[in-house]
């Protein structure tokens, strides 16, 4: 057979496969099309997708060599990439940030350009700050193309117009052998959760998902999910997600099944007209809590208490109001596009700095005490309820100690800067292990 027979048949194969699809590991280099999510599977494996191209790529990137976390601080990042790409700030956008669990070094997803000549690049960033473009083997590289996407064109009118390929992958995560993609298929339910498994063999139709929409007041199959974290409920795997405008929601990872119709169960309302940019989850003192970051609603720490019961908002919330699953904004965490756990004590952050640049910075996770999280009126009943107990003791000079502190921790009951404190005020340490 002629090489251009060769050629045509490869081709038809191809094609055949992803009209299935099924597409086989690929043996070559993948190029990326686009910038998008980007996650970590085991084995130093970075996850890439590539929106426009509807394309999960696996890249090996041989970086497996075991390091500790630790402060970070690099200011002006943006401006240091683009100059490691030859650009300058204004023509690059950093679209995602992860951290590899081993080695603890950064790895954005840059678009470099603008609009359809936009170009994708990894950047890797190491713990001294060291930058450098990722350049992966083309011989440890797979992917996969997701099937019924959106197709690639512009659709609508005005404010409303928009090229739904670009929303065919959102999100991105490794979850108990597998990657779990939120995005939007071509379905008449659109909006879409998949499960591929992983290493890459093949992938099948995802799952649509249909969720209440409490500011909305109605149920919803067309929204995309904007981000999500995977998170055990009573041992089964959950994925929590959240919306536009700005539904918290919790999906059963088992129900995820090729065609199935999932019905997604809506534990928050967190306000309206903001849009989730990023989650984490991290734990603190026996506790686990999610972190958010949005766009007009600062950093949010929720809470993860009785998730397993928590009742379904199947009703609407009226006027932009808050509903469900408690939770408190971190007010010392502001001007925040990205986060990513670098460790059990630090998450990494991309956040805005006052000169309009973008710093990449670690932050100590906020802490959580009993007694600093009560309303002010029960935290003085716990007061008196020491003294009284203090005093039988026959303790009360320690009490008289640290009596004229206890103000100042009634105010800072309500501080999302008490965490900052704790780590740095030896007298703080101190008073939460005579009292909390």
């Amino acid at each position: 057979m002629t090489s251009f027979g060769n050629t045509i048949s490869r081709a038809v194969v191809l094609v055949a496969l992803m009209a299935a699809g099924n597409l086989a590991v690929a043996k070559r280099s993948a190029v990326l099309q686009s910038a998008g999510p980007i996650a970590f599977a085991p084995g130093g494996v970075l996850v890439a997708a590539d929106p426009k191209a509807a394309t999960l790529v696996a890249m090996e990137t041989g970086d497996t060599k075991a390091a500790g976390g630790g402060a970070i601080k690099i200011e002006r990042v943006d401006r240091k990439i683009a100059s490691v790409l030859g650009a300058t700030a204004d023509a690059i956008r950093i679209v995602d940030l992860a951290v590899n669990p081993v080695s603890h070094n950064a790895y954005l997803s840059v678009a470099r350009g603008r609009g359809a000549d936009a170009t994708a690049v990894i950047v890797r960033i190491d713990g001294s700050g060291d930058i450098d473009v990722f350049e992966f083997d083309p011989k440890k590289v797979s992917h996969v193309v997701l099937p019924n996407a959106p197709e690639d064109r512009v659709t609508g009118q005005g404010r409303r117009a928009r090229n739904q390929r670009l929303e065919s992958i959102t999100d991105l995560s490794y979850v108990d052998g597998n990657i779990i993609v939120a995005g939007l298929s071509n379905e008449e339910f659109a909006s879409t959760l998949r499960s591929i498994p992983f290493p890459f063999e093949s992938v099948g139709e995802g799952s649509s998902i249909e969720i209440y929409h409490g500011a909305h007041g109605r149920y919803e199959t067309r929204s995309p999910i904007r981000t999500f974290v995977p998170y055990s409920i009573d041992g089964e795997s959950h994925i929590l997600a959240a919306y536009t405008c700005t539904p918290l929601v919790k999906v059963p990872v088992a129900q995820l099944k090729p065609g199935a119709h999932v019905k997604g169960t809506t534990i928050a309302e967190l306000g309206n007209r903001n849009r989730p940019l990023d989650m984490v989850v991290y734990s603190k003192s026996g506790k686990d809590w999610f972190l958010m970051a949005n766009s007009s609603r600062g950093v949010m720490k929720i809470s993860t208490d009785n998730l397993a019961d928590a009742p379904s908002i199947i009703s609407r919330v009226e006027g932009g109001g808050v509903k469900g699953q408690p939770y408190e904004t971190i007010k010392s965490w502001p001007e925040i596009f990205q986060l990513a756990q670098l460790d059990e004590d630090y998450a990494l952050v991309l956040r805005g700095n006052a000169d309009g640049a973008l710093d990449l910075e670690s932050l100590q996770y906020p802490w959580f005490c009993a007694f600093v999280s009560l309303p002010p009126l029960p935290v003085w009943l716990a007061v008196l309820l020491t003294v009284n107990r203090t005093m039988r003791k026959k303790r009360i000079y320690r009490f008289l100690l640290v009596s004229p502190f206890l103000p100042l921790f009634s105010l800072l009951s309500r501080s999302s800067s008490f965490g900052f404190l704790v780590s740095r005020a030896p007298i703080t340490r101190w008073f939460l292990v005579v009292f909390c």
